[in-house]
């Protein structure tokens, strides 16, 4: 599941790029993580990931560099855990009625992928015997971050409990009591045969089962995408799994396991995962820090980012916004977001890096009347066939080749070269080279936003 948003990462994770997709903890991102976590073909089939239409490129790009084949499987609307889960189990019984299904969410870290492995052979034996299964999470500290389960008895021959209570996230005080007294943590991941869950959704949620089952049903091939059917998916409740099925069903189960797990979803739990030098600090990207204690500092090049005199702080630095918090506050950067949402800041929800399913565009300089972009095409790739109302456009190449169709004129640019596009005029830009086309584009005019575009055609199957 990759469809949530994680305003709490903000600004390094944004509406229009999240958390999942983001190396925030290691070199890929935490999407790119789980892939390899489940890429054991002897244990794993071909994986089903459910995303929002919006995220479908970056998913499709993200698994190529991988080498992962994958159906992807859009939703239209947003509606939490529980219809994507429902979702989940009717696909996966079309292929096999009795086919165990793992749910794994794409914003984790497991840092013991070993264990994690033999964690999910543990649930499968479980799961397999009409159970579904969680995996529970030996807590490390009193966290008040996480919601906890309360384990029952022993089923397995020990590998598993029931599930006697899930319960939300406590306060300092009563973290400290369920850590003592042997709760764990609930990691929001499950394996469960696909009949019982579906059984235990029309069981709790018949509405939830019934909207899934016909947007399967209605659903559409787009290119290398599976769509979802709007009408009847959109009629699903919004719920999360937990509250639809966990928090009710008589048949959880739950698997303790130690997997070096997180769902960093906070600032502070991403420094609690990463390496910290003697003074408890965690750096990532250009950073001086002097006389400061147990904070994470991050900057993305090239800024330098620097740090003096202080602890248990958040900093953290993006080309187009800084974010300095206290570490104890770092929940709260969700409201934050929120704030600048309705101060209509294009930061908010947007990186000055925007990714297109042809590579990505930067803004370098904006005025009232121009705008410099930074334009990168990956080879093979083209843009859509298209013309503006008000703004005419002069792009200089400035690495790779450029094939530039002008009205009925195909010409190609090369370095150091440049091309005017009028006002009005139909082109299409592509990358017809090996190495990735980079190019300046200058915008002049009236009116420069993203929507005074009109596409004549489109080999992505975006809006004409």
């Amino acid at each position: 599941m990759c469809g949530g948003t994680g305003t709490r990462l903000w600004p390094v994770s944004r509406e229009s790029m999240p958390k999942q997709f983001v190396p925030i903890v290691g070199s890929t991102s935490t999407f790119q993580q789980v892939l390899a976590r489940v890429n054991d073909a002897e244990l794993f089939a071909r994986p089903i990931v459910i995303t929002n239409a919006d995220f479908r490129f970056v998913v499709a790009e993200q698994l190529r560099e991988r080498g992962v084949e994958a159906d992807i499987v859009l939703e239209p609307v947003r509606r939490d855990s529980g219809p994507a889960v429902a979702v989940s189990a009717v696909l996966a019984a079309e292929r096999d009625r009795d086919a165990l299904v793992l749910v794994l969410a794409a914003d984790h870290v497991v840092r013991k992928p070993d264990e994690f492995r033999a964690a999910c052979q543990r649930a499968a034996a479980v799961a397999a015997e009409g159970r579904i299964v969680t995996f529970g999470i030996e807590p490390t500290h009193p966290a008040t971050s996480y919601g906890y389960i309360r384990p029952g008895e022993k089923l397995n021959g020990a590998s598993a409990r029931t599930v006697e209570a899930f319960v939300e996230k406590p306060d300092a005080a009563t973290a400290a009591n369920y850590v003592t007294e042997r709760y764990l943590w609930n990691s929001g991941n499950f394996l469960f045969q696909a009949a019982t869950m579906l059984g235990e959704i029309e069981r709790f949620e018949p509405a939830m089962a019934k909207a899934a089952k016909a947007a399967v049903a209605g659903l559409t091939r787009d290119l290398d995408f599976l769509r979802l059917a709007s009408e009847p998916f959109a009629r699903a409740p919004k719920k999360s799994i937990d509250y639809a099925v966990m928090q009710r069903t008589k048949v959880a189960a739950v698997v303790p396991a130690d997997l070096g797990w997180s769902d960093i979803g906070s600032w502070s739990t991403v420094w609690d995962v990463l390496d910290q030098d003697a003074a408890g600090n965690a750096t990532d990207g250009p950073v001086v820090m002097l006389d400061s204690r147990n904070s994470l500092v991050r900057s993305e090049e090239p800024v330098l980012t620097t740090v003096v005199g202080l602890d248990d702080v958040i900093v953290v630095s993006t080309a187009d916004a800084v974010l300095v918090g206290a570490r104890a506050k770092a929940e709260q950067v969700k409201m934050l977001v929120e704030q600048l949402k309705a101060h209509n800041h294009r930061a908010a929800v947007e990186h000055r890096r925007v990714y297109r399913p042809w590579g990505y565009y930067q803004d370098v300089d904006i005025a009232t009347r121009y705008k410099v972009k930074r334009i990168v095409v990956k080879p093979g790739s083209k843009l859509s066939l298209q013309k503006h109302f008000h703004r005419s456009e002069h792009w200089v190449v400035v690495k790779g080749t450029a094939e530039v169709t002008l009205g009925s004129d195909v010409r190609t640019v090369h370095e150091n070269e440049s091309i005017y596009i009028p006002i009005g005029s139909v082109h299409r830009l592509a990358n017809p080279g090996k190495i990735p086309l980079e190019l300046i584009e200058v915008q002049v005019g009236s009116y420069l936003g993203e929507d005074d575009i009109v596409r004549m055609a489109d080999v992505y199957g975006r809006v004409v």
